[in-house]
């Protein structure tokens, strides 16, 4: 999922994945501004052994930096926000 952040007006990239049958957290890319601000909600989310349902179920607040987390984790469960 590539996007814009609107503040540093640079794209980033990420992405989400995931195993394909335990829909465990296997890890996460992230490229381009801020996202060392961002990378430690992937770190707790493997610590926790997250899998896609609990991750889809989660609420992401708006307008954040951490939306982009939950675009990244709907674009990897094939139910993108954008096309």
């Amino acid at each position: 999922m590539v996007r814009r952040w609107p503040a540093a007006r640079q794209r980033v990239l990420w992405k989400t994945i995931f195993d394909a049958e335990t829909g465990e957290l296997l890890g996460a890319h992230m490229v381009g501004a801020l996202v060392t601000e961002q990378i430690q909600g992937f770190g707790i989310a493997r610590h926790l052994e997250a899998t896609d349902e609990s991750l889809l179920s989660m609420i992401f607040a708006h307008p954040t930096l951490s939306e982009a987390m939950h675009e990244s984790i709907l674009a990897a469960c094939d139910q993108p926000l954008h096309q």
